[in-house]
């Protein structure tokens, strides 16, 4: 039989070794680099990835050479290394090598007590993660000095023969326990759920043991310079001392000085000192804020490793921003390290993760950022509840379009149904409000006004809860909370962002207080201004009901005209607000009987308002339903049957235009056209605008300059873009309804099967959420090229949620697109996004130019 060679494949990791990230792992190439900065790092020695999983298959390493390099009497640990550092690996195991011989060694130096407990601790440790044998077995009980003879004594009744006393033979087991350890399914599903491949491989490092006894200062810590929750400088952390007589634990001490104890900088200010100037090399060095951890042994320092800071996303971005302003790291690199998407969590208050959580309910996080309220079930009641100045939480089983004007009064709100694009999550995320939808495992019983949780707890109207639409929870009762971070680095790495990005970003905005939330966020303009929503104030609501039951023609006028003023005063605050950027409006576009009560309780109200019998507006209101109003009399439907009503609107536009042109702030409104899919629609509706613009011109005699587009929302549309194109100067993809009308889909109700059509691969993603772009996507470049073969000058953009989604930003950077629309919550991440594509985009150019 051939003898199988020892494995010799390891590197003591010095200045000059040959050390790489991908072969060794990060905390192998982590120490090399504190090694290279001269740190006080101990002895190490570095094992490959091919030589970890080598031992997982059963080849024999040779532990005897690579404890030549501590001495003869080694004590060692052992550490994973994985490429990734997020990927995790088995449990480190300290003070390989300790045996009889050592403990007595230690005990003459420090005490039986302190020796007896640095063994024990050992074999337990070997004995639970090496020998997988039964924890409880070794759960002593006793003097460190017993419970060292019972420990024996166990392993000598579990295993047939006395506790191994080769430090070899130790060093052998524990790395074939890891490298196995670290291929076994459990582990390989642990690392996969956090990103790592499949074939994600291990190192190993071992590092001589650096004991934190003596007569002296010693102990063990981990400092670091920066709040981990806001980033600001701090310097935070830990010591355990163990420089008095051993009494079972340490004495933890305070980092810096502090009144309420002592602390390391009082008790070793020069160990402290060295300490700050390690993090100041490494910060520098690294290009990184670094947590290091640290022994002291009778005063003598022992720096073990070194780790990137784990960060909240305010404190990575607040990090960032210093670093470049630093000039350690450039622009474009801080604004890589900062991931868009965590953007949304800066934005609104969010809970604070060191509080208490009481979860009691889980659903889908459809809009970002936590609220406390009083929970309501009605968006009357979260009026009233407005009305008092009381913070409330609007709990519905899916919300509608009567309900904006509860969500406009709430804090937060909760739906049982739902997904990323129903209703509630569109308006929320418009709103800035915090949402969770889809808790599908509470029952709502709304006549008794309660909620009912998972685990049996019943919460009734006006019970204090909160709201995290961050992660999609619910808590019970009001939770710790951290504050908006819109500071000054927040607003400095978006305005690095902006000199980078090569697309522009708009906002969505419906009313003037979502225009002031645009320019706090300094987006380019409004891609989407849906002016329906302007009209579910309580003033407004009744004239609209009075227009859409007008008996004539006259009748409808007198109503309409009794909008205008109201419209005309709407966009004059718009056009002042935007301050001379652009402002898309889109013309009415959902069917008249989404303004209209479905209740009885509303149509009494509404019969009293009106002055009419019930039993009419109850008739009438049944004889507007539509079986499918998304596809029924809205848009440009609307415009071509009820003309009055586009026309109204275009003279509040240009009435308005004019009203600001005259304070001295040019405006030139975008008009949109909703729902278009002929040609002949947009020529009927271009010829009555045209026709108002010239009577507002006649009546004031001043000029004035508009745009004309069209809002792509159905298939039809994209493919007839090129003849649409000869009427309108832009064309702007609703990809919210034109990826309802591609897929078939209604997004109100795909929340209920999506997650079992993803998980089972026929759909790669939920395309209401991410920008489908083998079919939308495909209608969205036909659409383009058409448009602009018809109109070289076509301006084209998106407005729909898929504006404000990093890869869909990218489809349309690489499109050609002008510019992406999304909610005004949703600029700041598409500023950022944008830049990180543009940014990567270069980096790949410069690439490609070094390899030619």
């Amino acid at each position: 039989m051939q003898k199988i060679e020892p494995i010799a494949d390891f590197d003591r990791i010095t200045p000059t070794a040959a050390i790489t990230l991908g072969t060794h792992g990060f905390r192998a190439k982590c120490l090399q680099r504190l090694v290279r900065l001269d740190l006080p790092v101990p002895v190490t020695v570095a094992l490959p990835a091919t030589t970890v999983r080598a031992i997982a298959t059963g080849h024999p390493v040779d532990c005897a050479a690579i404890l030549a390099d501590f001495g003869p009497t080694p004590l060692v640990s052992v550490r994973p290394s994985p490429e990734n550092s997020d990927w995790g690996g088995p449990a480190t195991v300290l003070n390989i090598g300790m045996n009889a011989a050592r403990h007595a060694a230690l005990a003459r130096i420090h005490g039986e007590e302190a020796a007896d407990a640095i063994y024990l601790g050992f074999i337990q440790s070997y004995a639970i993660h090496v020998a997988r044998l039964d924890p409880e077995t070794f759960d002593t009980d006793g003097t460190s000095s017993e419970a060292l003879r019972a420990a024996l004594h166990a392993w000598q009744e579990e295993m047939d023969e006395p506790f191994p006393q080769d430090p070899a033979r130790q060093l052998s087991e524990v790395l074939r326990s890891m490298a196995r350890a670290w291929e076994g399914t459990t582990a390989r599903l642990l690392r996969q759920a956090k990103g790592a491949p499949a074939e994600a491989r291990l190192g190993l490092v071992v590092q001589e043991m650096a004991q934190d006894l003596g007569q002296g200062i010693s102990g063990s810590g981990v400092i670091q310079f920066v709040d981990p929750a806001t980033g600001a400088p701090q310097v935070t952390g830990r010591f355990f001392n163990r420089s008095r007589a051993w009494h079972g634990k340490a004495e933890t001490l305070y980092l810096t000085r502090d009144p309420r104890g002592p602390s390391l900088e009082e008790r070793a200010p020069e160990i402290f000192a060295a300490l700050c100037r390690h993090g100041s090399v490494c910060r520098a060095r690294l290009r990184e804020e670094m947590q290091i951890e640290f022994t002291i042994e009778d005063s003598r320092l022992a720096v073990l490793d070194a780790v990137k800071v784990q960060r909240s996303s305010r404190a990575g971005l607040r990090i960032a921003v210093a670093l470049a302003e630093d000039q350690i790291i450039t622009r474009a690199e801080a604004l890589l390290r900062v991931e868009p998407r965590a953007l949304s969590e800066l934005l609104h208050p969010q809970v604070d993760p060191r509080g208490r959580r009481d979860r009691f309910a889980r659903g889908i996080p459809a809009s970002p950022g936590a609220a406390v309220g009083r929970i309501v079930f009605s968006s009357q009641a979260a009026q009233a509840s407005a009305a008092r100045g009381e913070p409330c939480i609007l709990v519905r089983r899916e919300t509608s379009p009567e309900d904006i004007r509860g969500m406009n009064c709430a804090a937060g709100v909760l739906t049982e149904r739902g997904g990323v694009t129903s209703h509630a999550a569109v308006i929320a995320r418009g709103l800035g409000l915090p949402c969770v939808v889809g808790a599908s495992e509470i029952r709502l019983d709304a006549r008794e006004r309660r909620l009912v949780a998972p685990d049996g707890r019943i919460f009734r109207e006006g019970d204090l809860i909160t709201v995290d639409g961050t992660a999609g929870e619910a808590l019970a009762g009001e939770a710790a909370m951290l504050a908006p971070a819109l500071d000054s680095c927040f607003r400095k790495l978006l305005s690095w962002a902006d000199e980078m990005r090569d697309i522009g970003v708009r906002a969505n905005a419906d009313t003037p207080a979502d225009a002031l939330v645009a320019r706090q966020f300094e987006a380019q303009g409004i891609g989407l201004c849906r002016t329906e929503h302007m009209f579910f104030t309580d003033d407004r609501l009744v004239v609209m009901r009075e227009m859409i039951f007008a008996d004539s023609a006259t009748d409808r006028a007198a109503a309409l005209a009794r909008l205008l003023p109201m419209q005309r005063a709407d966009f004059v605050q718009l056009f002042e607000i935007m301050q001379g950027h652009p402002v898309c409006i889109r013309l009415l576009d959902p069917p008249l009987h989404e303004f209209l009560p479905h209740s009885r309780e509303g149509m009494l109200e509404l019969a009293e308002a009106l002055d009419r019998p019930l039993s009419e507006v109850t008739r009438r209101v049944e004889a507007m339903a539509e079986f499918n109003p998304m596809l029924g009399m809205r848009g440009v439907r609307l415009g071509v049957a009820i003309p009055e009503i586009y026309d109204m609107q275009a003279q509040a536009i240009f009435e308005a235009t004019l009203e600001v042109a005259g304070r001295g702030d040019p405006v030139v409104p975008e008009i949109m056209i909703p729902l278009v899919s002929a040609r002949r629609e947009v020529e009927l509706v271009k010829t009555r605008i045209d026709a108002v613009a010239a009577a507002v011109h006649t009546k004031y005699g001043r000029d004035f300059a508009y745009r004309l587009g069209v809002m792509v929302e159905t298939p039809r549309a994209a493919l007839r873009a090129g003849e649409i194109a000869q009427h309108a100067s832009f064309l702007s993809f609703g990809t919210n309804d034109l990826t309802q009308m591609t897929y078939g889909l209604s997004r109100d109700d795909a929340g209920r099967f999506m997650s079992t059509y993803v998980q089972s691969g026929v759909f790669p993603e939920d395309p209401f959420h991410i920008l489908d772009v083998d079919g939308v996507g495909e209608l969205l470049l036909i659409g383009a090229e058409r448009g602009r073969r018809t109109r070289p000058d076509l301006v084209v953009s998106i407005c729909g949620e898929h504006g404000g989604d990093p890869e869909s930003i990218e489809f349309c950077r690489r499109a050609g697109f002008d510019y992406v629309s999304c909610s005004p919550y949703r600029v700041p991440l598409a500023r950022l996004a944008a830049a990180h594509l543009a940014i990567r985009g270069r980096m790949e150019s410069n690439a490609e130019r070094s390899m030619r």
